[in-house]
Parts: C-alpha cells; structure tokens; sequence
C-alpha cells in the first residue's frame, strides 16, 4: 500500500470490507484476497474506461495467474438494464465461470450497479469489487451495497442489496474526468453535508472552486468524508430499515432526482445533475412546510449553481409528469409521497408530504 492510500472500513460483522482510497489505490488489484482465491475474474467495463485504464488494470489482474474474462458494455445510463445483465450472464455461463468466479467493476454508478447485481444473482451470489472510476461513484454508488438495473417506468427498480469484497477508489482516475462529471459527482458529494454534517458544507462552501477544478487536496479531503459519513451510515443501517429511517436520508434530492430522470429519458441528465437540482427541490419543499429556512435554501442553490450543476426546473417535465414518477419511488408507501427534508443543514428526516404540497412547490419552481 502506497503512503497516499488511505483505508476506510465499512463494519457489517462477516460483510465488512475495505474502502481503499487516494493517488495510486488501482495497485490494489494486484493485492485483494478475493481475487487471489478466485476460479477466475470477470471484469466489467465500458470502452470509455477501458481505452484510458484497459492495459493497466489487464497487468494488474493477470497478477493473479487466474482466467480473466472481459465484458463490455455500452456507456451510459440509458444501458442500465436487464439486456446487458443478460450479457454479463451469457459471457459468464459460456466460459463456464463457477461459484468461485469474482466480478470486478471498473467504472462509473452504471457500471457498478449493472455488475453488481449480476454478481448477486449469478448462481445466487458471487463475490465482486468496486472499482468506481467517475465521482459520483467514489464517494456514492460504489458503496454500500446497492445494486440496480432501470425499468422504463422507473430508476433502479429491479435490484438487490450485495456488499462487495472491497473497494477501489483511485483518485488519479478522476483527473480525466469530463467537467460535467465532475459536477455531477460534487452533487452527491454536497448530499452528506445538506443532510448529516453542517460543518462539511461549510467546508464545500469554502473550496467549491477548488473542488471544480480537481484540485488533489480538496478531492481527497471530499471524498474521504462522502466515504466515511456513508460507510458509518450503512453499518447502521444496512437494508435501508424503515424503522430506523437512517440510510433513507441518503435519498436527500433523490426523490425529485428520479423523477426527472424517468421522465427526461434515461441521460438526458446524468445521475448527479438530477440529484442536484433535486436537493433544490427538496429545500424548497423543507421550507414550505415550515422546517427549513429560506437563507438555509439560498445557500444551497447558491452551493449547485457555483458546481455548474442545473438549477432551473427542466421545461419538458410537466408537474402531472414529475408527480406520477414519484408516486413509483420505493420510499412512497401506500400511495402516499414521502421525501428527505431539512430542518436545518446537517439535520434531515424522511417525512409524508401531500401531493398538493409538492405540487405548490413544483408550481413556483417552474415559475422561476
């Protein structure tokens, strides 16, 4: 391990594992238990990542002396769904990969989640490593366990809760990252602030140029925190208990998010711009029903628009439309809407709200 990799852990008794994190962390790969004791490894990609990091991430696996058998898949969230699971199933049954066999996903939340939930329902479970090559995926999607294809009638409807074996978040791989990815990434990266930590949203405040710009510190320090907060928050609550409400508020901005996204059409917005304009929501929904305070919301619109994230209502999605699409997220529980709201920044909760509020809100949204 390199002096500039840093190693979170994310504490779930006989399903804990590893967050390895900093400049260099890819030399990893040549080192995980799991791919040291695997039949063979299935790596899972996309062309994109594969022409940037292919040959070394090749070197690195081939380290193992095992197998290796390569899937790739089309970039971008309009391919999140069951026909490239099913392409991932038939290169794994036709080089006859068993039990033993180990997935590893390198790149982005698609990626990730594709590869995911192949390896949670391949033969029942086989294990896999997240490689997150985009942000967003660092500091989001590539841990705790969540791993989903889309539906056309609604994001990440299909899917399971897998842990991986480990985690592999390179900061180096970031530098190559378009600046709409970047923004995209910063919008889960200020989720943990709005809603569990007060003091890292002043810090994003402070160092929101730096982090446009990829400045190393700044990315390290972000996602270092982003990591830390969630993998406290999915030892708490690994299957997003109800009871407990606790991974739930990691749905802050999610449920407008979505909605948008289905409605749009899969990549019309990438994950991250959806999110981000969907904590805007999401504030002014908190101060409508008297929980947030209007200066708390202007900070935080203040906060999207300065990450170059949208932070308009998007024309072509009507209320009726938005309102439909919420009504198929999995926090909507008997018919009735429920949403991640702020009673402060650093505090949140999950809370019913009624149609006609949120169409109130959506109202003077569109109205600017």
């Amino acid at each position: 391990m390199t002096h500039s990799t840093r190693t979170l852990t994310v504490a779930l008794a006989q399903r804990s594992y590893p967050i390895h994190i900093g400049e260099n962390a890819l030399a990893q790969l040549a080192q995980l238990p799991c791919l040291a004791n695997a039949s063979s490894i299935v790596w899972v990609s996309n062309p994109t990542v594969l022409a940037l990091y292919g040959d070394a991430v090749q070197g690195l696996l081939a380290a193992h002396q095992k197998p290796v058998v390569k899937v790739v898949l089309p970039d971008g969230e309009a391919y999140k769904t069951a026909a490239q699971l099913d392409e991932i199933y038939a290169a794994m049954l036709h080089n006859r990969c068993d039990r033993r066999a180990v997935i590893v996903a390198l790149g982005g939340g698609v990626i990730g989640d594709v590869a995911g939930y192949a390896a949670a329902t391949y033969m029942r479970g086989v294990p896999f490593v997240q490689v997150p090559t985009t942000l967003l995926s660092q500091v989001d999607s590539s841990v705790g366990g969540k791993t989903a294809v889309n539906h056309p009638l609604g994001k990440n409807m299909v899917g399971a809760f897998y842990q991986p074996q480990a985690v592999i978040a390179d900061a180096s791989v970031l530098r190559t990252l378009p600046a709409r990815e970047v923004a995209a990434g910063l919008a889960e990266v200020m989720k943990y602030g709005c809603i569990l930590d007060a003091a890292f949203f002043d810090w994003l405040e402070a160092n929101i140029t730096a982090l446009n710009a990829l400045d190393t510190a700044a990315i390290a320090h972000a996602v270092q925190q982003s990591c830390s907060i969630k993998a406290q928050v999915v030892a708490q609550d690994e299957f997003e208990d109800a009871a407990k409400g606790l991974r739930a508020l990691l749905n802050f901005g999610h449920t407008f998010g979505h909605a948008f996204e289905t409605v749009l059409g899969y990549g019309t917005w990438l994950h991250g711009e959806a999110v981000g304009y969907g904590m805007v929501c999401a504030a002014h929904l908190s101060c409508e029903l008297g929980l947030l305070a209007p200066s708390d919301v202007q900070r935080i619109t203040a906060l999207v628009v300065a990450a170059r994230l949208p932070a308009q209502w998007p024309a072509a999605v009507s209320a009726d439309a938005a309102v439909d699409a919420m009504k198929i997220d999995k926090k909507t529980d008997g018919g009735t809407l429920k949403f991640i709201v702020l009673t402060r920044l650093g505090q949140s909760r999950v809370q019913a709200v009624d149609e006609a509020v949120v169409r109130r809100v959506i109202g003077r949204l569109q109205a600017g």
